[in-house]
């Protein structure tokens, strides 16, 4: 696992890249989603504000829309949870849920983006799909074979 000046290094050069100021707000999001991906923006501020003292939960929500926007963080909305974030954009991946305890893990896609297609597409150009696949992850079942 890369240092945390190794993550704040490559979030500086990211940002840059995507023509955005490198700013310790944006910087540290982006270094609290590498560390743990798919959190919620409660999480990720609770991160910041271990890494920079104090942070405004607005400023936070404000750099996760700006990320979101400049194609940075990606953003899922799981049914019945908080929207999460991370880092791992462009590659069409999807998500498993568990219904216990909410981790969620990526799933590849396979084939190019779209790698799913509809019979009929009604016109619209595809270039994304989202799947979510929901169940029990390890732990959960191995906690519910336990109590049952």
């Amino acid at each position: 696992m890369p240092t945390d000046e190794q993550l704040r290094d490559d979030a500086a050069v990211r940002l840059r890249a995507a023509g955005l100021r490198v700013t310790a707000p944006r910087v540290g999001v982006l270094v609290a989603l590498e560390r743990e991906s798919h959190a919620d923006a409660d999480t990720v501020a609770r991160h910041v504000r271990g890494s920079l003292g104090a942070v405004s939960t607005q400023a936070v929500y404000d750099v996760l829309h700006a990320l979101t926007e400049a194609g940075l963080l990606r953003r899922i909305e799981p049914a019945g949870s908080a929207a999460r974030y991370e880092t791992r954009v462009g590659d069409n991946h999807h998500h498993m849920i568990c219904r216990g305890c909410g981790v969620i893990a990526d799933v590849d896609c396979s084939g190019a983006a779209p790698c799913l297609a509809p019979e009929h597409t009604h016109g619209f150009v595809l270039d994304e799909a989202e799947v979510t696949f929901w169940g029990l992850c390890p732990a959960c079942q191995s906690a519910n074979e336990e109590n049952a």
